[in-house]
């Protein structure tokens, strides 16, 4: 009989959120401790759905600005319009479209902390003005000649090096300066020992409150496959996985088939060659019968000529 694993009994310390067993990641969160108590701008680097914002609110949470607001906005999610109306706010009749008077983060967030994520991917014209705000404590909204002041804490977050897109000339070096007084690096989910067994068995356990499927154990070749994988998104993917897992699968134990496809070492269906050719012939062989044979008519319905169609037919031994 397979050898199953079940959940342990080793409680994983909590910073806000964050749950680790990790020894790398409780020194990681002891240094986010020590500089929460200072004022200074924090750069939190980072990959993709490792935890950046959960570090950033624990930040907060720990420092003199508790009570205070904290706010968070991603700067890769907003057009540059809507990035500095969030930030700075407007006047009504700013610009098309602004109807009413908008308060900025800037404004709402004064006297607490704000979270930039993803940094690196503001453009070059709003960086002045966030500059100004960690150099003079001020700004002036969209469509104001109105001079506002604030007293903000700015943790930012990015996955990206700011020295070589300053480098590049796509990131203010001035701004560089302000914005990573103290670094800190957050380790990615692969180097953190322990963390992808114990946070498998947290999410098991909120989706097992949450569905009919009841599961408390895992094959050992399913979890070999859970710590054998390099995990590129983080704990954003292993939520996924474990959901997947959790849908696909029958009974009490997870299988290894009931993993998604990538972690068996297995390409996906939609992204494995014999998948993108059997697609194509499907269509063609569809097309055919539906113009009766026709293959100038064919040709025009996949927008291509009839000397490319008989080379597509001939590869795929379709005639």
């Amino acid at each position: 009989m397979t050898d199953l694993y079940r959940p342990d009994d080793q409680r994983p310390h909590n910073f806000g959120g964050l749950l680790t067993v990790a020894p790398n990641m409780l020194e990681f969160m002891a240094q986010a401790e020590r500089v929460a108590r200072t004022q200074a701008s924090i750069l939190v680097r980072g990959q993709t759905g490792s935890g950046k914002e959960l570090v950033a609110r624990y930040i907060h949470d720990q420092s003199r600005r508790a009570g205070q607001a904290f706010s968070a906005i991603n700067c890769a999610a907003l057009s540059r319009e809507l990035m500095a109306s969030e930030l700075f706010g407007h006047k009504r009749g700013a610009f098309t479209g602004a109807t009413h008077d908008r308060t900025g983060l800037f404004e709402l967030t004064d006297g607490g902390t704000l979270f930039l994520d993803e940094i690196a991917e503001m453009p070059l014209d709003i960086q002045a003005g966030l500059l100004r705000v960690l150099q003079d404590r001020c700004f002036t909204p969209l469509g104001s000649s109105e001079v506002l002041h604030t007293d903000i804490r700015l943790v930012s977050a990015t996955h990206k090096s700011l020295r070589k897109l300053a480098a590049e000339g796509d990131f203010r070096e001035d701004l560089m300066y302000r914005v990573r007084v103290v670094p800190l690096y957050l380790p990615p989910l692969k180097s953190r020992v322990g963390d992808v067994a114990m946070l498998s068995w947290q999410f098991i356990h909120s989706l097992n409150q949450e569905n009919e499927r009841h599961i408390d154990s895992i094959t050992a070749p399913a979890y070999d496959a859970l710590l054998a994988y390099d995990w590129p998104g983080n704990i954003r993917e292993l939520i996924n996985v474990i959901t997947y897992a959790h849908a696909i699968g029958e009974g009490p134990t997870i299988q290894l088939q009931d993993l998604p496809p990538e972690l068996r070492g297995e390409a996906p269906p939609d992204e494995s060659e014999i998948s993108i050719e059997q697609n194509e012939r499907d269509r063609i062989l569809a097309l055919m019968q539906q113009h009766k044979g026709h293959k100038q008519a064919v040709a025009d319905a996949m927008g291509i000529s009839r000397a490319t169609l008989w080379r597509k037919m001939k590869s795929l031994q379709l005639m």
